[in-house]
């Protein structure tokens, strides 16, 4: 028996690079699923290009916001569109190894975690590699995961049977940290990290130059907001999550040789 996947990705203005992420799953060798695009009111001709592709394959549906709502909106409307028993997540500017869905529906089935995720590679805005490589620790506990996030959203997927659908809260940034953390929440294992490289993602301008006071603000509401936190708790976690993301984290991004 074959579990149904459903991939998730919220797509604005990305008429550019959509069809190469599409391409990504129509290639994977593990074949049941569905992707579920969600258009997030794009003024481009993302549309279009994507015609060809829910047309000729029945397992692609596209969802259209009117106007733009969010990546959190558009991800929860794909959560609640979703008939998998997995649920992954692929942003419309990554891809996918072709082994991705096989690698990690094989690591889910064997009952060992509800939550999978994995390494990944760097690509510029033209899809060439960058030789980074973002390495996944083996095993991912609530309690490391509160300290920075490592989960790549582009490798991570869950056990909806066992966990429920997840539905993110509208956080500006890093709803997905939140996502990974309510999952391992509901779960009584930690995640499994596939050593292997199983998705590339896009480097564009902003992605990695965001600004300093940005980036302590986004973390900080992560645990405030998100997770409800007193203003000295999330303070303290502020603290801990900085050690530990250059201290730690840094670590597991390799060049390539």
């Amino acid at each position: 028996m074959h579990p149904l996947v459903s991939i998730i990705t919220p797509m604005f203005n990305n008429a550019n690079v959509i069809c190469n992420t599409v391409n990504s799953v129509i290639s994977q060798t593990y074949s049941n699923w569905e992707l579920l695009l969600i258009d997030d009111g794009s003024s481009d001709e993302t549309n279009a290009v994507l015609k060809p592709f829910t047309e000729r394959d029945s397992r692609i549906k596209l969802f259209t916001h009117k106007e733009n709502k969010g990546a959190a909106e558009a991800r929860n409307l794909g959560t609640k569109m979703a008939a998998g028993n997995y649920i992954a997540f692929l942003d419309a500017d990554d891809l996918w190894e072709s082994n991705k869905l096989q690698l990690q529906i094989a690591q889910l089935k064997s009952n060992t975690t509800d939550v999978c995720f994995g390494s990944y590679e760097w690509v510029d805005s033209h899809g060439n590699p960058l030789n980074k490589k973002v390495h996944a620790l083996k095993a991912l506990t609530y309690k490391k995961l509160l300290k920075a996030n490592y989960i790549g959203n582009l490798t991570g997927i869950y056990n909806c049977e066992t966990l429920g659908k997840i539905y993110t809260k509208d956080l500006k940034k890093r709803q997905d940290w939140l996502l990974w953390l309510e999952a391992l929440k509901r779960s009584d294992k930690p995640a499994v990290g596939i050593s292997n490289t199983i998705a590339y993602y896009r480097i564009t301008e902003g992605s990695l130059s965001s600004n300093k006071t940005n980036l302590i603000k986004h973390n900080f509401n992560v645990y405030r907001i998100g997770l409800g936190f007193s203003f000295l708790k999330s303070l303290a976690y502020l603290i801990q999550f900085f050690i530990e993301h250059l201290f730690v984290k840094k670590r597991l991004i390799k060049p390539i040789t």
